[in-house]
């Protein structure tokens, strides 16, 4: 699911406001997310105050940490790259029952949980974060890689070769001193 689709179905209205939105997207662009990337939005129990934005990219996963209106600041937006070999994650714990799907994975302290559709939903995330860590081409939505990678399949991850994601190229964190000429 793309971010803006994440904000389009917000479970409360402040979560997603303009203001919000304004913090966050610049600091994707800094840890070189693509623009409306594929990601995970962790609601929580309240959504209206804070969330959690996880987004695979090629160096590792971003965790982006959303308070919603900070008191007399608005809203604010923390961040973090978490390098592949870093990274928390439990194991992908599946039920099935008449039809029904039960899913959960820990990441990162926080936990990934869905039923039957949303079920779907987490288990894609995690098969293209399992496919970013072992650095093996992962799905974009509506285009499946098929059983050996497809030909629409995008590189992900350090074995991906350069030049060949169409994601923006990231933005460095931080630049060298440019020299003043006196």
């Amino acid at each position: 699911m793309r971010f803006s689709d994440w904000m389009a179905a917000a479970p409360h209205k402040d979560a997603a406001t303009p203001r919000v939105v304004a913090v966050v997207d610049p600091m994707l662009a800094m840890f070189g997310c693509e623009p409306d990337p594929p990601c995970w939005v962790s609601w929580g129990d309240d959504p209206g105050v804070r969330y959690t934005v996880f987004i695979p990219t090629d160096a590792g996963m971003v965790q982006v940490n959303v308070r919603v209106n900070v008191p007399g600041e608005g809203p604010r937006a923390g961040g973090k790259l978490i390098r592949w070999n870093r990274l928390q994650m439990g194991d992908l714990a599946v039920e099935m029952q008449g039809g029904h799907r039960i899913l959960s994975l820990p990441l990162e302290g926080l936990i990934l949980r869905g039923t039957d559709a949303v079920a779907d939903e987490v288990a894609a995330f995690v098969l293209d974060v399992l496919a970013a860590i072992d650095g093996r081409p992962r799905a974009i939505e509506g285009r499946p890689t098929g059983a050996n990678g497809g030909a629409n399949a995008v590189p992900l991850g350090p074995s991906a070769a350069p030049g060949t994601s169409p994601r923006r190229k990231p933005v460095p964190l931080l630049e060298a001193p440019k020299e003043r000429s006196s």
